[in-house]
């Protein structure tokens, strides 16, 4: 379902090798139940225009995008954001939107650079259930 005024859900882009990204997306995918988010590997097609559109490069691998209208979040940003649509208590992490973006997307970073070495890397893209197949753009 997409936001008032805007034609698409937004949609989040992920690293579709990185275990810990999948993690994630299983995660939103859970706490999701009005099924706001759509998905896409930052790897797939349908990522990297996305990513082309908003003018960010497309071998860009250590980043979380939300992709929403004419907007693009990244980072930190846009996990606080996506918290924010979240249900149960989940909304109230963005809260953390007050730490200056300079210390939250350091904390970021360091996760970044590390997910391989501490989760793990697959050898392809997360493959969604059938049930959950309509979520995920490629």
């Amino acid at each position: 379902m997409a936001m008032p005024g805007q034609d698409e859900p937004p949609v989040i882009l992920y690293d579709g090798v990185c275990n810990f990204c999948a993690a994630v997306v299983r995660f939103v995918v859970k706490r999701d139940h009005k099924e706001r988010f759509r998905f896409a590997a930052l790897q797939s097609e349908t990522g990297r225009r996305i990513l082309e559109k908003h003018g960010l490069q497309p071998g860009q691998l250590d980043t979380f995008v939300l992709a929403e209208g004419e907007r693009c979040w990244t980072r930190s940003t846009a996990a606080l954001l996506v918290c924010r649509r979240l249900n149960d208590l989940w909304p109230l992490a963005y809260a953390g939107i007050v730490v200056p973006r300079f210390i939250r997307d350091a904390v970021y970073g360091a996760v970044a650079r590390n997910r391989y070495r501490w989760f793990g890397k697959s050898d392809a893209c997360m493959m969604p259930t059938p049930e959950l197949r309509k979520r995920f753009l490629d």
